[in-house]
């Protein structure tokens, strides 16, 4: 085995806890508004956001989910050998101090961002130092990552307020309690769909990295989809995370930010988890490639 190889192992395992950190320091986005309405327990929640979390990211991968092309697509031109290792670690090393930063703050924040902005900072310095040339694709960086980062508060606000004014137009004249009630239980399957979301979309940035890990040390080709293994070992490292809890995120989301009853949490949820489908299927599509 040589030492590039080895350094790839080494890699792998730190993106895999990448992708534990990612686990819990995402979860509590899946689950904070049911767990704070009481529509779940806690304990039930947790659960439920693993399994799914497990279950999404293998489904994003045999599906055509493409945040792992994205990742990939950021850094078009990305050299071999230990140059390539050597920005890869950093941008691991540095997505994960930033996972565990606002964890430990309780600031919920953007894991996929997080990395792909660590990606984007580690190609710069290598075109710095003179170890490659072009590193970074700004078109893909602005209009995949940037943009769709800015706009999606906003529309996932505009989107949930218009919910919930059709929410208030149907059920608003009906028995109050009868009504919580019912959206406690809607709100098991907005929470769920919350949860599958995630899994679609953040183990995927984690198997865009191993494989642009591989294909650096001649392991993958340049646009392979994610090995089996890596999809599999990708999607227990989320599960697991997300089954370790984020209890503080959880508490920022579910109590600081707003009051939460069962219709507004399940209004949430439900346009949230929409947006998580389209930014998985459509925003993170490849772009085509100029002739």
């Amino acid at each position: 085995m040589t030492w590039e190889l080895a350094l790839a192992i080494v890699l792998i395992a730190i993106a895999l806890g990448f992708d534990f950190t990612n686990g819990f320091h995402d979860s509590s986005n899946a689950i904070a508004t049911s767990v704070s309405t009481r529509a779940i327990s806690l304990k039930v929640a947790l659960i439920m956001a693993a399994s799914l979390n497990f279950v999404g990211a293998y489904i994003g991968a045999i599906t055509g989910a493409k945040v792992a092309s994205t990742i990939q697509d950021v850094v078009p031109n990305i050299p071999t050998g230990a140059p390539a290792l050597a920005l890869i670690g950093g941008a691991l090393i540095g997505a994960i101090g930033w996972n565990l930063l606002t964890w430990y703050f309780g600031i919920p924040s953007s894991s996929t961002h997080a990395l792909i902005g660590a990606v984007a900072g580690s190609a710069i310095i290598g075109v710095w130092i003179g170890v490659a040339e072009d590193q970074v694709n700004w078109s893909v960086l602005l209009n995949k990552v940037i943009i769709p980062m800015i706009t999606s508060p906003f529309v996932g606000l505009i989107l949930a307020f218009i919910l919930m004014r059709i929410i208030a137009k149907i059920f608003g004249n009906m028995n109050p309690q009868r009504v919580g009630r019912g959206f406690r239980h809607a709100q098991t399957v907005s929470a769920a769909s919350m949860a599958l979301g995630h899994g679609l979309q953040d183990a995927q940035k984690t198997m865009g990295i191993i494989m642009l890990i591989l294909f650096s040390v001649g392991e993958a080709q340049k646009d392979s989809e994610p090995f089996l293994w890596v999809v599999v070992l990708c999607s227990a490292a989320i599960g697991l995370g997300t089954a370790a809890g984020g209890k503080k995120v959880m508490k920022t989301l579910g109590r600081r930010i707003g009051e939460i009853d069962p219709p507004r949490g399940f209004a949430a949820e439900t346009v949230a988890s929409g947006i998580l489908y389209f930014t998985a299927y459509v925003v993170a599509a490849p772009f085509p490639q100029p002739r």
